[in-house]
């Protein structure tokens, strides 16, 4: 049995993806690996030069799929719609199964026709369960955790229980990646390869789909169980993909205490909260020891009010503190912020400021964006300006703006440009802002934003 798995193209409005950082399809590598009894492929049309309706076309001629599946971000879902749609055009017989994070929060979104199967929440064990279900011909009714079209009826099966242990998973089939590895990079870091040592997250951030993703659990992989995969790895650059990896202090001691016994050799990527950072200072100088340059913090907020907004359940006190723990260690802080859609110019400045204050050389500006089924998400949904799930790229403004939306699209690109241009060169710079600059690039979007209809969703 032939089963090719599919990353979607890039959105075409999405900002970074492909220019700054592009992840290996680490979702699919890990479907992948339980079901390596069979033919399978993945095919990561973020990365191959041909068209995708080409290049789908030609691996279903010259693969001959039985299953074809896919994984879906919000962001993807018209991408993901078409290429479904087209899998159908060739052969009305491939099974065409659908799984990923906005599935599993929308799934009705995904009540189509061309759409066989959908999968909810993890889908290791579930696929291979459908794939050897739909091997013996026998009725998917069975199968925990999905979603399946029957007489043109979608059908909900039980929901599937979460896997204690995530040490019983495989590692991912990175084989299957093993042409496009060299393809995968963070800015200067390449190849990079992407690690995941853990699911979920205690806290409820009520911007954060991760949480709502896993049910409100929190699980660990082992350290012992880290190592041996990380052993594994060729990429002699790590993106520790998890959202909350420090979460456990005595389990990252115990990580670092492994990888220097096994001489591993790596340059580390991590994201932490900054109350952690700040209660433990001393794990930031182990894991600088063994090769982290780089650690993401939510900053999301320079007022504590908006913090308590967001639920974060931190302070902008500990962000400071954490900041310059990280900095005193020598590893570079990329800060995220959230801008909200209510910020002035003077919010704009003060931002700014405090990049500037911080001397944070890699910040991220997201555009407040409610997420498919998020708690944010429920308390939006009547304001939101559209549901084209497109522009929910965190650059779209998805909610009313107080300021006009072209002033606030250039407050944005005037940030972007403080934080990465030098203050010397700014002037210089100012004068080409016909070509390839960040100004030119944002308020490009936002004409689009303002011009460009999509098919509704409601």
């Amino acid at each position: 049995m032939n089963i090719l798995l599919i990353q979607p193209p890039l959105n075409k409005n999405l900002i970074g993806a492909g220019l700054v950082y592009l992840s290996e399809p680490l979702a699919l590598e890990y479907v992948s690996s339980c079901v390596l009894d069979y033919n399978v492929k993945i095919l990561d049309m973020r990365v191959e030069e041909e068209e995708w309706s080409i290049l789908l076309r030609k691996n279903l001629e010259s693969f001959q799929p039985d299953i074809v599946g896919i994984t879906c971000l919000t962001p993807d879902v018209f991408n993901v719609y078409k290429i479904l749609q087209e899998v159908k055009r060739y052969d009305k017989n491939i099974l065409t199964v659908v799984g990923g994070h906005h599935v599993t929060m929308m799934p009705m979104d995904f009540d189509k026709d061309f759409v066989d199967v959908i999968v909810l929440g993890e889908g290791q064990f579930t696929f291979r369960e459908l794939v050897e279900t739909y091997r013996n011909g026998k009725d998917f009714s069975e199968i925990k955790g999905i979603a399946f079209r029957k007489n043109g009826i979608i059908n909900f099966t039980p929901e599937r229980e979460l896997i204690n242990n995530l040490d019983d998973y495989p590692f991912p089939a990175r084989e299957l990646t093993a042409k496009y590895r060299n393809k995968y990079y963070r800015t200067t870091w390449r190849p990079v390869a992407s690690l995941m040592t853990s699911r979920g997250c205690p806290f409820r951030c009520n911007f954060c789909s991760v949480w709502k993703h896993e049910r409100g659990k929190y699980r660990l992989r082992s350290a012992e169980n880290i190592v041996q995969e990380l052993e594994t790895i060729k990429e002699p650059y790590i993106s520790i993909c998890d959202d909350n990896f420090l979460q456990d202090v005595n389990r990252a001691e115990k990580l670092y205490f492994l990888i220097k016994e096994r001489g591993i050799n790596k340059t580390f990527k991590l994201i932490a909260r900054s109350d952690v950072i700040v209660k433990h200072p001393d794990i930031i100088e182990k894991w600088r020891e063994i090769g982290t340059k780089l650690v993401l913090i939510g900053i999301e907020s320079i007022r504590d009010e908006e913090l308590n907004k967001f639920n974060k359940h931190n302070t902008v006190k500990n962000n400071d503190e954490a900041i310059n723990i990280l900095h005193k260690n020598g590893i570079d802080v990329v800060a995220q912020f959230i801008i909200d859609t209510e910020y002035t110019e003077k919010d704009f400045e003060e931002i700014g400021n405090y990049v500037e204050k911080m001397n944070l050389s890699h910040p991220i500006f997201s555009v407040l964006t409610p997420l498919p089924g998020t708690d944010l998400y429920f308390e939006k949904c009547n304001k939101l300006l559209t549901r084209n799930y497109e522009l929910f790229d965190f650059i779209h403004c998805v909610l009313p703006t107080k300021l006009p939306p072209e002033k606030f699209y250039k407050c944005l690109a005037d940030l972007y440009l403080r934080a990465y241009v030098p203050k010397e060169k700014t002037d210089k710079i100012s004068k080409i802002l016909t070509d390839n600059t960040i100004e030119k690039l944002y308020l490009s979007i936002c004409n689009a934003y303002k011009s460009i209809e999509y098919p509704s969703l409601s």
